[in-house]
């Protein structure tokens, strides 16, 4: 896959997205036990080349089927010390948050407390208004899906794009931002298009990625709930689900907590042959909904799986959740994908589709793919950003997902 400064700064959570054919993948009952080893190996080989020929600091990848799971490493989680990566690490996910903030929404709207039809203005008066911007228009469903039309405001707005991008990121990076502030952002340029889709094209509703749209969806399940958001987090995900390593950041929180891998960047658009920050804190401020989660491979792939296997709301909500749709011609996003709600499905170079979410954030990547029963799952971060990160993540994906021998 190609990376691009859009790609990367639609993934990146503030630092800044025709149906595909779905081919069987094996099944862990039908996968022997020296095949399973083998695909265990080809990922290992995946990881290895990344952090000794990439140089890369630090990748991992836990793999599920069903009830068991494989963890492979490769790298350190801390150049200064030399100490492994090892599965309990912490790491910051990125937009991998957005899945979280979509299932808290749909939660919402199963229990009768929001509708996907509802509007922006009605739960957000005068928030969404002018250079053709209208909140009245843009509902839940638009938020949720990406289709609202709403610029980026880290990748559509040059000021912020270099505070975001470049070595002017090592200061920006703790700046406190409002998601009020940054929606302001946003709304300072005319939309992509009219909330839903992009008429010229003619074909429906399209994809274009706007941290904008998970910024409103968090200040959305505040005013729906009547807590905030980490405390909905908390309830109605983290503690169901015995998530016990994944938290949002408490304001003015920059470290991370307990054991966790240091993450490392050259900026997107600093000096490629220059020099490795240490960007591990930031601010909690400005990711949030749209990517301030942080977490570890095993909380992450019980949640993934939960959510593949539909156990997280009623059915009428995980089918509305992988409802997806195309994205916009226009835009740069990951290479055969469609979008659903915070998450989005990929079609490997060998044809098999697999679902599930991914993010970024400067200096960590991270995916978590699977089945769409959620019983076979590779969840993998790599701790680096100067490595094109999603063709690593598409030989892991090939590796455990293939058939054997596929190109």
């Amino acid at each position: 896959m190609k990376t691009t400064t859009r790609v990367r700064a639609g993934l990146l959570t503030a630092a800044m997205a025709v149906t595909v054919a779905t081919v069987t993948t094996p099944t862990a009952s039908a996968e022997s036990a020296e095949s399973s080893a083998g695909r265990n190996a080809a990922i290992q080989q995946v990881l290895d080349q990344s952090t000794a020929q990439g140089g890369v600091p630090g990748m991992v990848a836990e793999v599920r089927d069903g009830h068991r799971t494989w963890f492979g490493k490769a790298g350190v989680a801390d150049t200064d010390t030399g100490r492994a990566r090892a599965r309990q690490d912490r790491f910051r996910i990125g937009s991998v948050t957005k899945a979280f903030t979509a299932t808290l929404a749909l939660k919402l709207v199963a229990d009768g407390k929001l509708s996907l039809d509802d509007t922006v203005e009605q739960w957000l008066p005068g928030l969404v208004k002018g250079n053709g911007n209208d909140g009245s228009a843009i509902t839940i469903r638009h938020l949720l899906h990406q289709t609202s039309g709403l610029k980026s405001p880290d990748a559509d707005d040059p000021e912020r794009l270099i505070e975001m991008t470049t070595p002017a990121y090592l200061e920006h990076r703790f700046d406190k931002k409002t998601p009020e502030e940054l929606v302001g952002i946003a709304l300072k340029y005319r939309p992509y298009f009219a909330p839903g889709g992009a008429p010229e094209h003619e074909q429906g509703p399209v994809l274009r990625y706007s941290n904008a749209n998970y910024l409103l969806l968090g200040r959305i399940i505040e005013k729906a709930s009547g807590r905030t958001y980490a405390e909905e987090l908390s309830s109605q995900i983290l503690r169901p689900l015995g998530l016990t390593d994944t938290y949002l950041p408490r304001d003015g929180e920059l470290d991370l907590r307990g054991q966790h891998t240091k993450e490392y960047s050259k900026l997107p658009l600093g000096d490629a042959n220059g020099k490795v920050y240490d960007v591990t804190e930031v601010d909690p401020s400005w990711p949030w909904a749209t990517g301030g989660i942080v977490s570890t491979t095993d909380d992450l792939g019980r949640f993934v799986s939960a959510l593949l296997g539909g156990r997280l709301f009623p059915a009428a909500m995980a089918r509305e959740m992988w409802d997806t749709v195309t994205v916009d011609p226009g835009a740069r996003w990951i290479d055969k994908t469609r979008y659903g709600m915070g998450t989005f499905q990929q079609t490997l170079g060998c044809g098999v589709t697999v679902y599930g979410t991914a993010g970024a954030i400067p200096g960590s990547w991270t995916y978590s793919m699977g089945t769409r029963d959620g019983k076979h799952l590779v969840t993998g971060n790599m701790s680096g950003d100067w490595v094109n990160p999603l063709t690593a993540f598409a030989k892991v994906l090939e590796a455990k997902f293939c058939p054997a021998g596929a190109k």
